[in-house]
């Protein structure tokens, strides 16, 4: 596909998602997700409460959360995590992705099917995509 033959609201969520999901329970340390996303190259993990995917924590959390308020590395994730997750679902074009992402001024979604996350969309997938 060029440049010419892109149109975002063509190509859908479902087609450039990473269906990879990585989740910890609510009590895992800031310290384990950070050593858990530093080895897996991510920037993201979701987040289990009681069974079900409920929040988020990001590379930024980190920043903006942990190191401007000095948390300890043992502070449970469910104390930094963002929730409830913002969500897209799977069958959704790429423009409604990155309009909801410019609106919540976030950089990832949970993507959905009937209500199941199956995966995520981050704003790196996004420019990935318009640089093809």
């Amino acid at each position: 596909m060029s440049r010419q033959d892109f149109d975002s609201n063509l190509i859908l969520v479902q087609d450039i998602m990473t269906k990879a999901i990585i989740s910890v329970n609510t009590e895992t340390t800031v310290f384990q997700v950070a050593k858990m996303m530093e080895q897996g190259g991510i920037g993201a993990v979701l987040v289990k409460k009681d069974g079900h995917l409920s929040g988020i924590i990001t590379d930024r959390d980190y920043a903006t959360k942990i190191v401007s308020h000095n948390l300890p590395s043992d502070t449970p994730v469910e104390k930094i995590m963002s929730s409830p997750l913002i969500t897209i679902n799977y069958d959704e074009s790429i423009s409604a992705a990155a309009k909801r992402m410019t609106s919540k001024k976030i950089r990832k979604l949970a993507v959905t099917d009937n209500g199941k996350i199956i995966g995520l969309i981050t704003s790196t997938d996004l420019v990935t995509q318009l640089t093809k």
